[in-house]
């Protein structure tokens, strides 16, 4: 019967680019087209009158036939894919692979048939393999990873791995088809978002680092890499966004660079030279200054050349305790010798350190020409002593006036913290497990705090004295302004209530001054503690400085409480304090401090402030002192 329209049959056979099989009732084979010799690896001729088990693995021979059977006695067309079942043919040569079936049955003269109709899904196979790996590998990856689709506006995630929404805090619904933007919030003013922006536009690849936040608000630096991925026709239609979140390496750069600012712009000489060579390594700008010498000779120099040591014998003599005995700490008084040959008296302390793996010392050095200046005038004091002790005599009145002044305020002012710190170091003796940690904390920040108050106490104390009897010595050089706005930062932190934070000035790197530094340091750290003593929590201090040619500008604005307009006329008077500052700890004697130094300087200090919005205070300070 296959006989009859050959050539019409056969014709359409070939032309299948599937491979057929065509199999009676008792599963012999009566027709194979190329597609399927090709496939099985089989000659037509080879085929034909043999059992279809030829093609099928040994190990599902034994079901085949039930299986068989009942296809037959159903009669219905049926399709067997991969999704539904996992089938397999064997070729020739005893290598088996995966295929896609479809069985037709069919009847010529009252006899049954079934055309099997075949893909081979080999290459299928290992294409969704290598796909199933890479999916698997995007979800096991520990960095962020997103994938955006170009062709839809505003360019949405359109996928994400675990890592990212980990990462993030971030459910899926607030993900899926939002532009990454959302990551930064309101802080869109970055120069690496306009980086990013410009190789979107221009279809490349980029690599930059952003301020990122997390859903809760935390904040983390996210390093991020985007490649795009084209079609044939060469139309960028994705990107791929890799996030790796390096907050704590931005953390401990920044760290590391504002103690690497600290060493260089520190005015004590810090020496670091090698254990071993006794050679120079580093030393910092306040060294270069006092010495003379620049880094490159101090490179190629040792101790040896800027001291009375004679030889490395007589150096290590002095110095080897340090490596060989238990001692952390050397004191050295001794003197420098300048590259003019000029000498000057220095107090050395050195200790031993480790740079990487090699051993180091670092010797960090005060200038003691003062100080023995100071012991030469006290010796020369002590002959006008009679002298001095008439006057104090004609003093003792007034004295004993200030005295009970003094001490009421004291006892008012000391009595509170010295209660506090009492109390948190009673507290702190029942904390005494690891879960605790919190609250020992707290307790250890308001002893700290509590000290640093006394000590600003003290120190207010003694400006007064030193203010009223006219005996304040100003001490005038040329500094960076960026040296006394990071000492005044640096110091404000450990004051700062939960959640404050400090601007910090823009464009003041180059500003320099010729004043008394203490000084300008003093006045602008007195209205920076007013600012966070006088503001609430999760507040913002803002510190701006601008400079012309004849003078600096400094202004401290914040949102705090503000000062009653009835107080603001006595604001600078001496132990005056506002009446909406009654209730919060201070002298009233530090803004009076401020003011008369900065006018000692020929300078100004004023406000601006509304109650219960904040308060604006600006130095006007002359950039040369006269």
């Amino acid at each position: 019967m296959f006989r009859q329209d050959q050539e019409i049959f056969n014709i359409l056979l070939e032309t299948i680019s599937q491979g057929v099989i065509i199999v009676d009732s008792h599963q012999v084979i009566m027709e194979v087209n190329k597609s399927a010799e090709k496939m099985f690896g089989h000659l037509k001729k080879n085929l034909i009158g043999q059992s279809i088990s030829i093609l099928i693995p040994k190990e599902y021979h034994a079901n085949h036939a039930s299986h068989f059977n009942g296809f037959i006695k159903k009669g219905k067309r049926r399709k067997m894919t991969d999704d539904t079942m996992d089938i397999f043919g064997v070729k020739k040569d005893g290598d088996i692979f995966p295929i896609k079936i479809e069985l037709n049955p069919f009847t010529v003269y009252n006899k049954q048939y079934i055309m099997a109709i075949m893909n081979d899904l080999t290459e299928k196979k290992k294409i969704k393999k290598k796909l199933m790996l890479k999916n698997k590998a995007l979800k096991s990856a520990s960095n962020g990873i997103v994938i955006t689709d170009t062709l839809k506006p505003d360019n949405p995630i359109v996928y994400f791995n675990p890592a990212f929404k980990k990462l993030t805090g971030y459910t899926k619904e607030e993900i899926l088809h939002k532009n990454c933007r959302f990551l930064q919030r309101d802080d869109r003013q970055q120069e690496a978002i306009s980086k990013l922006k410009d190789a979107i536009n221009k279809g490349e690849s980029c690599r930059a680092t952003l301020r990122n936040y997390k859903k809760d608000g935390t904040l983390f630096w996210n390093e991020l890499h985007i490649t795009p991925i084209t079609n044939s026709k060469g139309i960028v239609t994705n990107y791929i966004g890799i996030l790796n979140d390096i907050t704590n390496k931005k953390i401990i750069e920044d760290e590391k660079n504002h103690l690497a600012t600290i060493f260089d712009e520190s005015l004590n000489e810090i020496h670091v030279f090698d254990a071993k060579t006794l050679k120079f390594i580093n030393v910092n700008y306040g060294a270069q200054k006092s010495l003379g010498y620049t880094l490159d000779e101090f490179i190629n120099m040792t101790p040896i050349d800027i001291t009375p040591f004679k030889d490395e014998a007589e150096l290590r003599e002095t110095i080897d305790v340090l490596q060989n005995e238990n001692i952390e700490k050397l004191e050295i008084e001794t003197v420098h010798y300048r590259k003019d040959g000029t000498q000057y008296p220095v107090k050395t302390h050195l200790q031993l350190s480790k740079l990487g793996e090699r051993d180091v010392f670092v010797a960090i050095i005060l200038d003691i020409t003062e100080q023995k200046n100071h012991t030469k005038k006290l010796e020369e004091t002590v002959a006008k002593s009679t002298e001095e002790l008439k006057v104090a005599l004609a003093a003792e009145k007034e004295l004993n006036e200030l005295k009970t002044k003094f001490l009421s305020l004291v006892s008012h002012e000391f009595k509170t913290p010295l209660s506090g710190i009492l109390t948190s170091t009673m507290l702190l003796s029942k904390y005494k497990s690891n879960d605790q940690q919190d609250k020992r904390d707290k307790h250890i920040k308001t002893i700290t705090n509590e000290v640093q108050y006394l000590n600003n106490i003290l120190t207010d104390f003694l400006s007064v004295e030193r203010l009223d009897k006219g005996k304040y010595n100003y001490k005038f050089n040329t500094f960076k302004v960026s040296k006394v706005v990071n000492e005044v930062i640096y110091n404000a932190n450990m004051l700062l209530k939960e959640g404050q934070q400090i601007n910090y000035p823009d464009n003041i790197d180059e500003l320099s001054l010729h004043q008394d530094e203490k000084i300008i340091e003093l006045a602008l750290s007195n209205l920076v503690h007013n600012a966070i003593k006088y503001s609430e929590e999760n507040s913002v201090i803002e510190i701006d400085v601008t400079q012309t040619k004849e003078s600096t500008v400094f202004k401290v604005k914040d949102n705090g409480i503000g000062i009653p307009l009835k107080d603001q006329k006595n604001i600078f008077n001496r132990y005056f304090r506002a009446e909406n500052a009654l209730l919060n700890q201070g002298t009233g004697i530090g803004l009076n401090i401020a003011k008369d130094h900065i006018m000692n300087l020929k300078g100004e200090i004023y406000f601006e402030s509304t109650e219960h919005k904040g308060s604006i205070f600006t130095i006007e300070i002359p950039n040369t002192a006269e």
